[in-house]
């Protein structure tokens, strides 16, 4: 690939990310890309075979994100002798912070039935945060018989948290913008009580 080619496909792709940052998913169409990008609308297709590949090329930059921000918490709580839950809550805090500054990518980010078959390895982005949460959720449950299920379980309660977030559907509920009780009640249902 030339370095014009290299160039054209990452200004497609920094389009998407502008695109789905401000129209959301439903803003992500081949012509749109190509229009936001400022090249004729069948240049898409030339650098990215399918829509899918494209999108996840998109995807792509939000996990990169994602992860710098799941490791920058991380290394703040542990850089001040956090225990293993204390981790969890800080990278659960960083999670839905990320979903709420990012809606648009987050929901891309997260839906595989547009993603999926694109030939691009989101697994190996996602599968690495997803075993950070598990060997923490391990510390905190040594014995537990299936930590991945427990963290599958975690990690479904704080995404459905995120989603409901950001429709409204949580301050209609609560009454409050502050997440941090509904955080700590799944945090308990999850891991057992923190000690106080």
């Amino acid at each position: 690939m030339t370095d014009q080619e290299r160039d054209l496909r990452a200004r497609l792709v920094a389009a998407g990310v502008e695109l789905v940052a401000t129209g959301g998913v439903q803003a992500l169409g081949l012509r749109e890309i190509a229009r936001h990008a400022g090249v004729s609308h069948g240049a898409p297709r030339r650098y990215f075979p399918t829509h899918r590949e494209l999108l996840a090329a998109i995807a792509q930059q939000g996990f990169g994100k994602l992860t710098d921000a799941l490791a920058g918490a991380d290394a703040l709580a542990a850089g001040t002798g956090a225990d293993a839950r204390e981790r969890l809550d800080a990278l659960s805090r960083a999670y839905l912070g990320f979903a709420a500054a990012n809606p648009g990518m987050f929901e891309l980010m997260f839906r595989h039935d547009l993603l999926e078959g694109s030939g691009v390895e989101l697994r190996n982005t996602t599968v690495p945060l997803f075993l950070t949460f598990v060997g923490l959720v391990t510390e905190v449950h040594p014995d537990a018989a299936d930590p991945a299920a427990r963290t599958a379980a975690l990690w479904s309660n704080l995404h459905g948290l995120a989603q409901l977030r950001t429709w409204g559907s949580l301050r209609l509920i609560t009454g409050s913008e502050d997440i941090g009780p509904l955080l700590r009640t799944v945090l308990d249902a999850h891991l057992g009580p923190a000690a106080r």
